[in-house]
């Protein structure tokens, strides 16, 4: 009978217990979708700040994938602003509620920043406002590397990856810039079948041109490796961009969608090949075999001194690391530059005079010789026009930080959690920065530099800023350099009747009917 009730006495305890672990769970869950959202929510109001109204775990979720989805239906004309399509929400929210205002990322505010001041201080202050964590861990598949890496490991990191992009080493680099772009032009004078002019949608070239750019230089791989890699981070690309517009429920990763196993296969494809060209390279190097021309092979050889400096394995990037890094210089080295060509190449043929002007300065500093680093360094109204297509068309239209704790921003505190959305195209869009004609495409604006028509301000920031700047803009704009020389000395262009305007996010601004032009030989 003792026994009994003992056992009856434990069932009581236990059922107490679950009930009390229940509870405990429930009050968690209520407070993370309701209570802690509308005390952030009336913390930032009664600060001044304005912004919508919380809703029940998906915040304006719902709402910012509607008018993304609207937008993205038909193009635009060319003259109409492009800052509503491609920034429909923001376009919108902060038309609304002011330059700095909030929405809701799900249960957390997101800050929309627009404040010259308030990004400086973002940008310069890296330990404090970091790259966004949590949501859908998928969403990191595409790649890691120095945009993901924080604190002490982000110096560790930019340390060992900053002889790759030194000046010295990328005048090396510049015949395979050359060879690629012989390439993309012979291929393009093959589809001229003895006319002189012929349409081309010039996008998908421009996008295999930065990718084979990618694959000599960075990997020394063969261009079918290369090419490999490209389609398959694309496809990540666009599966990740799906994935972050809408509210992560922890867990959710693990079921077996179509869309999960393919982010996951994708994954292991990209790592598997990678990690083969870097156990080709590791071989050859332990035979003896120099192999710091390119830089997959000059972050080899930085990382191994760094190690040996040190004397400790620690102190340098493990093969993980080394993967991810070259991930990144996969997606970032190709995105970026063959955005910028592809929007240079349809606002010159848009602008003959400017299209014009460029030839002429490249026949005067190369005339019938093959371009070169010296040469290229001498383009100055190519550089402005580089700067002003920068401005127009950012390659990241927004750059997203948040905070761990409660932290001070200007006269805002911020409470701990809160994201931050850092405006690049609104701050490249504003009038009130850069005067009535800010929606015109107009180089001349940069002919005394950024600083000075900037004022000294950080309202121009296409290659972020703060000591997390791109460390790759160097090579992107050399290479994109050489690749509009190249396409200059052997075609004039312009937009083709068939062409769409476009400008689309997917993860970098592009044209989401391609660039159709009609190219004219010289």
């Amino acid at each position: 009978m003792e026994s009994i009730l003992n056992m009856i006495g434990l069932l009581r305890v236990l059922s107490l217990a679950t009930i009390a672990l229940g509870a405990l769970y429930a009050w968690r869950l209520v407070n993370w979708v309701w209570l802690k959202p509308k005390k952030m929510e009336k913390f930032l109001r009664d600060q001044g700040l304005k912004g919508t109204s919380y809703k029940f775990l998906y915040g304006d979720v719902k709402d910012m994938v509607k008018m993304i989805t609207e937008a993205y239906k038909k193009p635009i004309n060319l003259d109409d602003d492009i800052v509503p399509r491609v920034l429909s929400f923001a376009h919108s929210i902060v038309a609304t509620h002011g330059k700095n205002c909030f929405t809701w990322a799900g249960p957390r505010p997101l800050l929309h920043i627009t404040d010259p001041t308030m990004i400086k201080e973002i940008l310069n202050n890296y330990e404090d406002y970091q790259k966004i964590r949590g949501g859908n861990p998928l969403t990191r598949l595409l790649a890691r590397g120095l945009v993901d890496v924080e604190g002490d490991k982000w110096v560790k990191h930019r340390k060992i990856i900053n002889p790759a992009f030194h000046v010295e080493k990328l005048k090396h680099m510049v015949p395979a810039f050359n060879l690629c772009c012989d390439e993309m032009i012979t291929k393009w004078e093959e589809t001229f079948k003895g006319e002189s002019s012929c349409e081309i949608d010039v996008w998908p070239y421009l996008q295999s041109l930065t990718s084979d750019v990618i694959s000599r230089t960075a990997f020394g791989s063969s261009y079918v490796e290369g090419r490999k890699i490209f389609d398959l981070q694309r496809e990540q690309a666009e599966l990740i961009i799906t994935a972050s517009r809408s509210v992560y429920i922890p867990g959710s990763q693990y079921l077996p969608t179509k869309s999960n196993k393919r982010m996951k296969a994708i994954y292991q494809e990209v790592r598997g090949l990678i990690n083969g060209i870097i156990d080709k390279r590791v071989t050859e190097m332990k035979a003896g075999k120099s192999s710091n021309d390119d830089l997959l092979g000059i972050l080899l050889d930085s990382n191994n001194k760094e190690i040996k400096q040190q004397g400790n394995n620690k102190y340098g990037l493990s093969i993980d690391d080394v993967i991810e890094e070259c991930k990144l210089f996969y997606f970032a080295g190709q995105e970026t530059t063959a955005n910028l060509l592809v929007w240079t190449m349809i606002l010159l043929g848009q602008h003959r005079i400017w299209q014009e002007r460029a030839r002429d300065e490249v026949l005067k500093v190369f005339g019938d010789r093959e371009p070169d680093m010296e040469g290229l360094n001498q383009l100055k109204v190519i550089n402005t026009i580089f700067l002003e297509v920068l401005r127009l068309y950012p390659p990241v239209v927004a750059m997203s930080r948040m905070v761990h704790k409660e932290t001070k921003l200007g006269n805002i505190t911020l409470p701990a959690g809160s994201f931050m959305q850092l405006h690049t195209m609104l701050s490249h869009h504003d009038h009130y920065i850069w005067g009535d004609d800010v929606k015109e495409f107009n180089p001349e604006r940069f002919s005394q530099g950024v600083s000075k028509v900037t004022k000294g301000q950080v309202v121009y920031t296409p290659f972020g800023g703060g000591p997390r700047v791109c460390v790759g803009q160097n090579f992107a704009m050399l290479e994109a350099k050489m690749a509009l020389a190249v396409i200059l000395l052997r075609f004039s262009f312009e937009l083709s009747p068939s062409y769409s305007h476009a400008p689309r996010t997917i993860i970098t601004l592009l044209p989401q009917f391609g660039a159709h032009l009609i190219l004219h030989k010289l």
